[in-house]
């Protein structure tokens, strides 16, 4: 992941670095007042060749799903099969703070990923739903390989709508092996396809001096905490040395990952992130 904490400008190189590691993806981020999530996508798809960019993830009350399929369909058609777009409920006080906090944020996003999703497959779309109406909307120019659209997603009946409406579920930082697999059991009640992807993002800190990592990693940890209301030693995190992370990464993978993102703290990422791979036969 490129965090959101950095600069912008600093994107593009950081892109190259980790495309010539040999990373198979980049993930950037997109939080109310950082930097926006399509424009960060569009510049790391510009400064790489291979790489597969993930925007992790656009608020649904943001934008109307018409803008998002279009913003979604123009980078699909430049760098195609090279991005995966992540979209969620937002966070609410943030939807708020901007006059967007939707009644029903599981009927917006449900609605909004369907429609979405309609519209890079070159449909017309009627919607007169609870949140979102479309009047006969289609693109002129949707990409002839739509990108898959991922649910950025926690609570559990947003875990079974994304098994429901999406091509794949993003899974926020702090979530170990045992909740991927009941995060696994939620989405497949909602009706989940064989080809349903999960991936998840996870606060990762590499050193050969545990109090050194510990340390780097406290305040993410404690933040996560508070946040999914659970104690900073529940928070899993991917860590340690670098054979400890790579099995870390591992275990994540058995449990049900199929794309691992990680989010570094601490000094040098990029070689943090090149250890891992190391240990990882990468």
């Amino acid at each position: 992941m490129y965090d959101r904490d950095w600069a912008p400008e600093g994107l593009p190189g950081f892109a190259r670095e980790v495309e010539a590691l040999g990373a198979d993806d980049l993930w950037v981020v997109e939080d109310l007042g950082w930097p926006g999530g399509v424009s960060a996508a569009s510049v790391a798809l510009g400064a790489t060749e291979r790489l597969r960019v993930g925007i992790g993830i656009m608020p649904a009350p943001l934008r109307s799903p018409a803008l998002l399929a279009m913003e979604v369909a123009t980078l699909a058609r430049v760098f195609p099969g090279r991005l995966v777009a992540g979209i969620g409920h937002g966070v609410q006080e943030w939807m708020a703070s901007v006059g967007v906090a939707a009644r029903s944020p599981l009927a917006l996003l449900e609605e909004t990923i369907t429609s979405v999703r309609a519209l890079l497959r070159g449909g017309r779309v009627e919607m007169d739903g609870r949140e979102v109406r479309l009047d006969g909307v289609e693109l002129v120019h949707p990409p002839a390989e739509p990108p898959p659209l991922v649910a950025g997603v926690v609570r559990p009946r947003s875990l079974e709508l994304s098994g429901r409406v999406a091509d794949g579920t993003l899974i926020a930082e702090g979530h170990g092996p045992r909740d991927l697999e009941s995060a696994r059991a939620l989405i497949d009640k909602g009706g989940a396809t064989a080809d349903h992807t999960l991936t998840v993002f996870a606060f990762c800190c590499v050193g050969d001096d545990a109090d050194q990592v510990t340390q780097a990693l406290r305040p993410q940890v404690e933040g996560q905490s508070a946040w999914l209301g659970r104690p900073a030693e529940q928070v899993f995190t991917v860590s340690g040395t670098a054979v400890e992370a790579a099995g870390q990464v591992r275990e994540l993978a058995e449990a049900g990952a199929d794309t691992v993102v990680l989010r570094m703290a601490g000094p040098e990422p990029v070689r943090q992130l090149g250890t891992i791979l190391k240990a990882l036969g990468r």
